[in-house]
């Protein structure tokens, strides 16, 4: 009886310790791991992005080892993900010129110009979708190849952009000299709380 009880407390623990691994961010849930391009990542860090006191997303970055440096993310190889999760209804068109507001702040005219194709073939592809309802899940995934996809829901969009450099590019919106958001940038390195 004794060996029971150990093993129960035992498997409770570990059933705890998989449930902690796990971030709620503004209501909505980060896994500890995920699987892009067939390689399990994890999560480095969550946050949650506001403007003008509004909750606008949660936010989290995968990676496939943590690290708690942002040069070392940017320039590391391997599958990574950015998973948003917005949390009131945004207009694409919006969505679209904040994530280029962000670029533009982190990188020269002439870095700027080089990615210009990229840019606007994500914005493209994200003005396709109108208006993105509270909810939505938009995911910007590193693939192996050095692309980079961008899926809406789990769903796949556009094609996958093929400048090795606008991956490393789009970290620095959140992760940059200039992120959108120190404390989010913390948080994203896992050095929040």
């Amino acid at each position: 009886m004794t060996h029971f009880i150990r093993y129960a407390l035992a498997t409770l623990a570990l059933c705890a310790t998989a449930v902690q691994a796990a971030v709620e961010v503004a209501g909505v849930r980060f896994d500890d791991r995920v699987t892009v391009d067939a390689q399990q990542i994890e999560l480095n860090g969550a946050g949650l992005r506001t403007r003008f006191a509004f909750k606008v997303y949660a936010i989290g970055l995968y990676l496939p080892s943590r690290s708690q440096s942002a040069e070392a993310i940017q320039t590391a190889p391997g599958a990574k993900r950015i998973r948003i999760v917005l949390l009131r209804d945004v207009a694409a068109d919006t969505f679209a010129d904040a994530l280029i507001d962000g670029l533009k702040k982190n990188h020269s005219a002439e870095q700027f110009a080089a990615l210009q194709k990229a840019t606007d073939q994500l914005r493209a592809t994200l003005l396709e979708l109108g208006e993105a309802r509270a909810g939505t899940v938009v995911e910007l995934d590193a693939l192996a190849d050095g692309s980079t996809r961008l899926s809406v829901n789990a769903q796949p969009r556009g094609t996958d952009i093929a400048e090795p450099a606008f991956y490393p590019a789009l970290l620095r919106i959140w992760l940059g000299e200039h992120p959108v958001d120190g404390d989010l940038k913390r948080a994203l390195l896992g050095q929040a709380g």
